[in-house]
């Protein structure tokens, strides 16, 4: 059964993002967007990064362009977006696609894990999110509209007592 560590992206900067470095940690999957309503989000993950990261907490920021063409952006200017809007310092990966034959690996496997309302596994929108164990499993996911602060217990729970 594929995992977390299976898989790597490129991060936002080029350098590769090999997901295994985040092994036995708790790892929040976005699907980002800077021209979206809910962009001011990411102060809300930014916070969830900063108040848990030490207890084994990882946010992960995967900007995606294919909803109504909301993150137009390179790589460089959604990094300068981010850094300086919302000094956002969580990990990010390069551009990628979350539904169709273009989809990552990593986003096909989530969404086939944890389908979406009604058994739909496309991803509908910016900010839908994932939750992954320790064990690097899904645990959950999030609607665009469930804002970080809403989602704190649950990462609460698979942080567990460490």
């Amino acid at each position: 059964m594929p995992q977390l560590s299976d898989f790597s992206l490129v991060s936002l900067d080029g350098a590769p993002l090999p997901l295994s470095a985040y092994k036995d940690r708790v790892v929040l999957m976005v699907n980002v967007a800077s021209m979206c309503g809910f962009t001011p989000q990411y102060a809300g993950l930014e916070q969830l990064w900063r108040n848990y990261k030490a207890r084994g907490l990882t946010v992960i920021g995967c900007p995606c362009d294919q909803f109504g063409h909301q993150e137009p952006g390179t790589e460089a200017e959604i990094g300068a977006f981010c850094s300086s809007r919302y000094d956002v310092t969580f990990p990010m990966s390069a551009k990628l696609e979350v539904n169709g034959d273009g989809a990552d690996p990593l986003w096909r496997w989530m969404r086939e894990a944890e389908p979406g309302v009604l058994g739909t596994t496309a991803v509908k929108w910016n900010f839908t999110k994932f939750l992954i164990g320790r064990d690097g499993q899904v645990i959950a996911r999030y609607a665009p509209t469930s804002t970080p602060e809403s989602i704190a217990k649950d990462i609460e729970t698979a942080l567990g007592s460490r």
